[in-house]
């Protein structure tokens, strides 16, 4: 079974470009960037689907604030809304970025990183029409582990058979160092897993050996496939894909590793960062959605790849 169905326009220069390509891998599409610019620093996007459209939430830097985007074909944005702000008042959120929306029981609900005094935790906000949210006053998950050091954030949020499941990075708060799990029957009181953490750095890979972070997790015939940031060093980042049967423990990374790369002299070429990605079940295809770095410039890229399979065998 295929992840939920996904229909998006098809535009003529991916499907050329889709023919000339291995079908193991993914495509950057060739007039990336396709969301910052003037906006400036645009980062750590959570792409879902509406009716009739695809929703980008997004961290706007030079706003200090996250801020929803739609767009028919994933590729031409209208101009983006901010949907919460910034507040310093609160001690724990001088920043808020890295979020996701999910819609349940007639609800936008959204769990976000609030940032202040080298700290990072995740809160929680609601809205009913998905623009205009209204936050808890407290954080619903706070760093108290060990492997937690300062940092909790980039919450990627299920909804399975009443419970809600969280994905976490955790860590250090310039890059989070590991990835976790949590899980609540309200999205608010939150059970964190006694196997944390769940996935960490891989040696003997480079392009990953330093540490692991932001992810997006996709249920799908293969198991449960998460794709994340992979971390060469502090500076140089890539996108990865792993899977596992319950999403918690068993992950198997994907032998294709990695599926984007930074390019020299592009504008992406310093890192890929925070995958974000949708199965577009008319096309055949995945469509991923990343954050490129070159120095201090951060922009929303886009690529896209044929099949909905990874894995050759199964676990």
């Amino acid at each position: 079974m295929p992840p939920a169905a996904l229909t998006v326009p098809a535009r003529a220069d991916i499907l050329k470009a889709m023919e000339k390509a291995d079908r193991r891998s993914f495509v950057k599409y060739a007039g990336n960037p396709v969301l910052g610019g003037s906006l400036g620093t645009c980062f750590d996007v959570a792409v879902s689907g509406e009716p009739g459209r695809l929703r980008m939430d997004f961290s706007w830097r030079p706003r200090r604030a996250l801020a929803t985007v739609f767009s028919a074909d994933g590729i031409r944005w209208n101009e983006p809304a901010v949907t919460l702000a910034a507040n310093p008042g609160s001690g724990w959120e001088d920043e808020v970025n890295r979020n996701c929306v999910l819609k349940t029981g007639g609800k936008y609900r959204m769990w976000y990183t609030g940032q202040a005094r080298d700290r990072s935790c995740i809160g929680y906000a609601e809205s009913t029409d998905g623009l205009h949210f209204e936050r808890l006053a407290e954080p619903v998950l706070v760093p108290e582990e060990p492997f937690e050091k300062d940092s909790v954030m980039n919450p990627c949020v299920l909804y399975e058979n009443g419970i809600y499941r969280m994905w976490y990075a955790a860590g250090e708060t310039y890059e989070p160092n590991v990835i976790a799990y949590a899980q609540s029957a309200d999205g608010i009181r939150w059970q964190k897993s006694p196997f944390n953490p769940i996935f960490g750095s891989e040696p003997r890979h480079p392009f990953e050996k330093d540490r692991v972070g932001g992810c997006q997790v996709v249920k799908t015939a293969e198991g449960y496939l998460m794709f994340y940031i992979g971390y060469e060093d502090i500076d140089t980042a890539c996108v990865c894909l792993a899977r596992s049967a319950d999403g918690i423990s068993g992950w198997q990374r994907y032998e294709g590793n990695p599926l984007l790369a930074p390019d020299a002299g592009a504008w992406d070429a310093d890192s890929c960062y925070k995958p974000s990605v949708v199965w577009d079940e008319a096309g055949g295809r995945w469509l991923l959605w990343y954050n490129g770095r070159k120095g201090r410039d951060e922009l929303i890229g886009f690529a896209f790849r044929e099949g909905c399979q990874f894995f050759d065998t199964e676990t």
